[in-house]
């Protein structure tokens, strides 16, 4: 189920094989800035066809957050 997530931030961030955990930082352990975020976000959208607002990215820390809003919104991963 993450597999799929890791992919997408492996591309959208340009990481590929930086072991990437729930407990990843997106700014600190894989170099992401907000525009990156964004990036992510939007791939993620496209990828599982739902629609996350912008005021969420904030919220974003960690692969693990993602993983939890994508849990509690019902999208299945």
């Amino acid at each position: 189920m993450l597999e799929k997530l890791i992919a997408i931030i492996e591309e959208q961030l340009n990481v590929e094989g930086t072991e990437i955990t729930l407990e990843s930082n997106f700014k600190e352990d894989l170099k992401a800035d907000s525009l990156d975020l964004f990036e992510l976000v939007m791939a993620i959208e496209e990828e599982f066809g739902v629609e996350i607002p912008s005021e969420k990215l904030e919220n974003f820390t960690t692969v693990g957050s993602v993983v939890e809003y994508m849990k509690a919104n019902g999208i299945e991963i």
